[in-house]
């Protein structure tokens, strides 16, 4: 019997390093570290950022009293040593006030990824970040997945996933459950698939 164990690619500390250098050198450079894994986030287009700006509206206009944090980096996974930086974070305007670049992510009610157009989307925002997000205990996490043209709201974290998953096609109403409690209509989504 052959008995595998886990091994990070690097160290927590040694990750940080590089996507601070990467950022300061390259112009648009956007690294994660999940399941100790290095990951490179897609530059977003255009439709991509519009999507986060509609969001972001219909956040501000249900749930005044929380902001819809675009790109904030966030220490996730079980001992806080993934690295994660969703499109956006549903969380007290003032949540991350003092913190460095990677987050705790104790005051998050919901965080958002829109895919991108790229290889890595399926393994990344539709395997590895639910499963970092859920270990995390951050409540709700809603995909925007404009390659199936679809949105899919993952809630009830149990500390290795979420046990309630409800997807429904673009043009269809879908609730972010408690905390969020706000009910999307995606009619609109569909303007911003190629």
């Amino acid at each position: 019997m052959v008995v595998m164990t886990y091994r990070a690619q690097m160290q927590t500390e040694d990750f940080e390093t590089l996507a601070r250098v990467g950022a300061r050198e390259v112009e648009g450079l956007r690294l994660e570290f999940i399941d100790g894994k290095l990951g490179v986030k897609a530059v977003p287009d255009g439709d991509h950022d519009r999507i986060v700006l509609w969001l972001a509206r219909i956040c501000m206009q249900h749930r005044p009293e929380l902001w819809l944090h675009v790109e904030r980096g966030l220490a996730v996974q079980e001992y806080r040593s993934g690295r994660a930086r969703p499109d956006a974070s549903m969380a007290p305007d003032d949540a991350f006030v003092g913190q460095g670049e990677w987050a705790d992510p104790a005051p998050v009610l919901m965080v958002v990824e829109v895919t991108s157009y790229d290889s890595d989307t399926d393994a990344r925002d539709r395997n590895e970040k639910p499963r970092a997000y859920a270990e995390t205990g951050i409540p709700v996490y809603l995909l925007i997945d404009r390659e199936r043209c679809e949105v899919t709201v993952r809630s009830e974290p149990d500390g290795m996933r979420y046990e309630s998953i409800r997807t429904v096609p673009f043009g269809k109403d879908i609730e972010l459950p408690d905390p969020v409690n706000i009910t999307l209509q995606t009619e609109q989504l569909k303007d911003w698939v190629r």
